[in-house]
């Protein structure tokens, strides 16, 4: 008889994470299991072979794949469990695909590549092969490529592919979003032939199958997919690359939380792309000297871009518009004149995204979320951005029964209108989550490219992944909209947002006219956005978050307390920081700071109200013991590493 340590996707107990299981096959680690839990039974994969405990074991009913996971993903499963202290069940729960259970009807066409052509060709500038060569003769084993937007990080990405392919290794590539990167996708499916792509908008059997195909696969394979994608089962993984690595999405919010960049790294050689690094990346990296510069664009021109910021609170420069300066307005007639394009960015959807009473102050605040509502003028509703629940709009306040009801601020559905105004000839494409499926930026991109239309308005969509040769004019409506957020992150983010954006009209294909409209133009985000001055950020941001004790100079822990009641939250709140700072005494840990229990930025919703401590420590193995010490009970809710605080 065998037996064997299994990690079951179904929780069973609070302090428990692996089973012990008995099986007269002589089977391998990696190997997916059907196994009996309590009265129910469960999937389960095999961590290792054991010696004969000293208690009954069961025995292991059926084996759903003789192929077994490999091994760098069995290490990845019980590493993520660890590090972040997140069940194990729901590690495996996410490193399989649904209905693994369910027998599947095979469609080769979903598998099918049409795009690849054997004469394909990649041809790269001195400084990519520069790169290149530095990125494969650096011995780290996370290399961040720091490559200004249009510096040609694809034509890298695809090269870097090739030869671990040549070597019968497999790759992986990470996009932030799969819609907003068809791009990147289609270039590698022009020069491999076999390239899987997993994401969201397939069927569960679809992402099933491509799952199966990977698994089952004897040579090696390029898998393209959002951060769910590491966990593709592929046979000797040889890199990863994560393009625009500084984005949010590579963080996962529900459990098990995670870094997609942590976890890559734990798994493979990993690659970071991107124009706008992480300051704490950025940081990590250069301390280990795995940082590789491309500061040159991909595409030799003599093209200018000339960049403008206009001040919002000059209204000497909006005499035509109140939106939209005349400077922009004059510069996207010339592009029309011209038979260009232009760009106009705003990182806000919707109409309006307060509606209020002026006469007793009462604000639209959704039902369920208690956050306030924004109109949708073309639809003439409100809607809830967090739960995408509507309302109708109000004609009197509910409260006060006074028709005092007024709209404020603006979104990409507001600009639209008055940019048909100002422009009733130009054909106008608005791209945010709003926009239609069958409209979306992705499958609408070649048209776009060709031309079809004149005016492009939209939210961070526009900003990545996306080159329009057309492109002679570019506005930012309000560029210091994300910048008083009360989050250490808010800067950081501001600055990617608009040095990407900017990079959509700076690749050398026309000369081309930039406008940056901000309320605050002397403030320094905004100037070294404006110049692509990643290195005067990166000095701005050090120096504040050594003296906040904030990455990447300390780990942080976020703690966040829900109930029913304010009274509830405050006390066990309070009771939680008393039990923290006992911790703190008692094991004598150095250089931890605590801040005090405050409402969270979303305090109340529906389930009750929110309130949180953030813990930062020199050493993460500190949190971890801080956090091992604390009652874990469902009102408390835990993220390490957290890339907000908000």
């Amino acid at each position: 008889m065998n037996y064997y340590l299994i990690a079951p996707a179904k929780s069973f107990h609070q302090s428990e994470n692996l089973l012990t299981y008995e099986s007269e096959e002589n089977l391998q680690p990696g190997q997916i299991v059907e196994i009996p839990l309590g009265k129910q039974s469960t999937i389960g994969v095999i961590v290792k072979k054991v010696a004969k405990p000293d208690f009954a074991t069961k025995a292991i009913p059926s084996v759903l794949y003789e192929t077994p996971l490999p091994s760098h993903l069995v290490k990845a499963m019980l590493w993520l469990t660890d590090y972040y202290r997140c069940p194990l069940s729901s590690v495996v729960q996410a490193i399989l695909p649904r209905g693994i259970t369910k027998k599947r009807r095979s469609t080769p066409e979903t598998l099918k590549n049409k795009l690849y052509s054997s004469e394909s060709q990649n041809p790269l500038s001195k400084a990519q092969k520069r790169a290149i060569d530095e990125i494969e003769a650096n011995p780290a084993n996370t290399v961040l490529l720091h490559g200004i937007t249009g510096s040609g990080k694809t034509n890298i990405y695809i090269e870097l592919a090739k030869r671990q392919l040549n070597s019968g290794k497999s790759v992986i590539l990470l996009v932030p979003e799969i819609a907003r990167t068809s791009q990147l996708v289609q270039n590698f499916q022009q020069h491999f032939q076999d390239v899987i792509l997993l994401h969201s908008e397939q069927t569960e059997a679809a992402r099933h199958l491509l799952w199966q195909k990977a698994l089952e696969a004897e040579k090696p394979q390029i898998i393209i997919g959002p951060r769910s994608a590491l966990f593709a089962p592929v046979k000797k993984l040889g890199l990863i690359i994560i393009d625009e690595a500084h984005e949010p999405s590579y963080h996962q919010d529900q459990n098990p939380k995670y870094s997609a960049l942590r976890l890559a790294s734990q798994m493979s050689k990993t690659i970071l792309g991107t124009a706008t690094p992480l300051i704490a990346d950025y940081y990590i990296c250069k301390q280990h000297n795995a940082v590789v510069e491309l500061d040159e664009l991909a595409i030799k021109s003599d093209k200018t871009a000339t960049i403008k910021l206009i001040d919002f609170k000059d209204r000497s420069n909006f005499t035509r518009n109140r939106l939209i300066s005349t400077p922009l307005i004059d510069s996207i007639q010339q592009s029309l004149d011209n038979h260009q394009q232009a760009l106009i960015f705003h990182n806000r959807r919707g109409s309006a995204p307060l509606t209020i009473c002026d006469h007793c102050g009462w604000q639209a605040l959704c039902e369920h979320c208690l956050l306030p509502l924004v109109l949708h003028a073309d639809k003439f509703q409100l809607r809830c951005h967090t739960c995408g629940r509507n309302y109708p709009v109000p004609t009197a306040c509910p409260d006060c029964n006074n028709a005092t009801i007024h709209h404020k601020g603006f979104g990409t559905k507001l600009i639209e209108e008055e940019l048909a105004r100002l422009f009733p000839h130009a054909k106008i494409g608005r791209f945010d989550a709003d926009t239609a499926t069958d409209k979306q930026l992705d499958k609408v991109y070649t048209e776009v490219k060709n031309g079809a239309y004149d005016i492009l308005v939209g939210t961070q969509i526009l900003a990545k992944g996306f080159d329009f040769p057309n492109l002679s004019t570019l506005g930012v409506v309000q560029a210091d909209a994300g910048l008083n957020l009360p989050d250490f992150s808010a800067e950081e983010r501001s600055y990617q947002l608009i040095t990407q954006v900017i990079g959509r009209a700076n690749r050398g294909h026309q000369d081309s006219r930039i406008f940056i409209q901000t309320f605050r133009p002397e403030q320094e985000i905004i100037d070294y956005a404006s110049r692509a001055d990643y290195a005067s950020l990166y000095k701005y941001l050090l120096s504040k978050r050594q003296i906040a004790k904030l990455p990447p100079y300390t780990f942080l822990l976020k703690l966040s307390l829900c109930y029913k009641t304010e009274k509830a939250t405050v006390q066990n709140a309070q009771k939680l920081f008393k039990k923290i700072n006992q911790i703190i005494r008692t094991d004598e840990l150095k250089q931890i700071f605590i801040t005090p229990p405050m409402p969270a930025f979303h305090e109340r919703e529906r389930a009750g109200y929110t309130w949180q401590i953030v813990v930062k420590a020199k050493s993460r193995k500190d949190l971890v013991k801080i956090f091992d010490q604390l009652d874990k009970t469902s009102y408390l809710h835990y993220d390490f590493d957290p890339y907000t605080l908000l």
